[in-house]
């Protein structure tokens, strides 16, 4: 990927965490990403949900290496390294910033859409992956519960602009992850 295309897939995923896909146009992207109006359309062929589905995939792509990465210490550790992504997302951003893959699954075409079922598929089966490899019988339903309850958590973090939110699922989750791995 070049560097301009580059940009413009990150800033568009930034704007989307930001604003959401229907408050986003592509002109505003090439701003924020510092581009080119003309590469966005080059790039881009198919407009706006084109490059919403491939941030969602850049976004998807982001997390599942960090997920990776932190859950070689075991699931506890990756469950920890998983919250503070996102704590450092949604406090780091003033509570102004959410998560990519949420805010184009509720507004987007069947290509955005189905990049964004991709996206929470692959994050629940890596952490089912890990959790089944610990021991745990239930790791597909756990890992389903961590994706969808930090999530919702980061929604409401934003909406509270409290990270109380994130903090009281998190404790929850490591317990229930804990007394499935044991």
């Amino acid at each position: 990927m070049t560097q301009s295309r580059q940009q413009l897939v990150a800033g568009a995923a930034d704007m989307l965490r930001r604003r959401g896909l229907n408050a986003t146009s592509i002109r505003e992207v090439a701003k924020h990403a510092q581009a080119p109006l003309g590469s966005t359309y080059h790039y881009f062929p198919g407009g706006k949900q084109q490059l919403a589905t491939e941030a969602v995939r850049w976004a998807s792509d982001t997390v599942a290496e960090i997920l990776r990465a932190k859950l070689k210490a075991g699931p506890v550790d990756g469950l920890r390294g998983f919250l503070a992504l996102w704590r450092e997302i949604i406090t780091g951003n003033d509570f102004e910033a959410g998560c990519t893959v949420v805010a184009v699954s509720i507004e987007a075409d069947s290509t955005a859409l189905a990049a964004a079922a991709d996206a929470f598929s692959t994050w629940e089966e890596i952490l089912a992956d890990s959790l089944r490899s610990h021991g745990a019988e239930n790791a597909e339903q756990l890992a389903t519960l961590i994706v969808a309850s930090v999530e919702g958590a980061v929604v409401l973090c934003r909406a509270q602009r409290s990270a109380v939110p994130l903090e009281r699922v998190g404790a929850q989750l490591e317990d229930l992850v804990r007394a499935a791995t044991r």
